[in-house]
């Protein structure tokens, strides 16, 4: 794994909950790819996990990641609370059910592909990359009320992502 991936997610819901969107860039080199998604009933967590999920399912094999997301919920989640979650069968350290388990047990056996390295970014403090998917997960969310979305002129890969640098089946 000497590939050498960068993520940045953003996710949101307006209102919380309400219409949500999500947005996650990809880097590999010269290489870039940009996901969006959006979800009329939403939460901002729920939005930010998705994020953290679809950005990991578009690699096409193990990869080496840095992985930035302004999502406390998100980073924590997963380098600190998720191993217990899953050892409790899906119940917090006060015996209560996980809030999004869905989503939880969908991203768990996308990071275990992986060795990433988890950055938490402050969110609307003047990080280039966090402010792009920011935007970018904003115009997702209104893209279900507004039927065109205003897409940045970014070449995209048709094809799920390779770590190599190379579009894959």
């Amino acid at each position: 794994m000497t590939d050498q991936v960068i993520i940045y997610s953003d996710g949101g819901a307006d209102p919380n909950p309400g219409i949500g969107g999500w947005a996650a860039v990809l880097q590999f080199g010269e290489n870039e790819k940009v996901l969006t998604g959006n979800d009329p009933q939403a939460t901002n967590n729920r939005m930010e996990l998705k994020a953290a999920i679809e950005a990991l399912r578009a690699l096409k094999r193990p990869c080496s990641i840095s992985f930035h997301t302004d999502s406390q919920y998100v980073r924590r989640g997963i380098t600190e609370w998720i191993e217990g979650w899953a050892a409790r069968g899906w119940k917090s350290k006060t015996g209560k059910p996980v809030q999004n388990v869905d989503l939880w047990k969908a991203l768990w056996p996308q990071v275990k592909q992986h060795d990433i390295e988890w950055h938490w970014v402050k969110g609307h403090a003047g990080d280039p990359m966090n402010e792009r998917v920011d935007r970018l997960a904003r115009q997702a969310r209104l893209a279900i009320t507004q039927p065109e979305v205003v897409d940045e002129n970014v070449p995209r890969l048709s094809l799920r992502y390779s770590c190599k640098g190379n579009p894959g089946p």
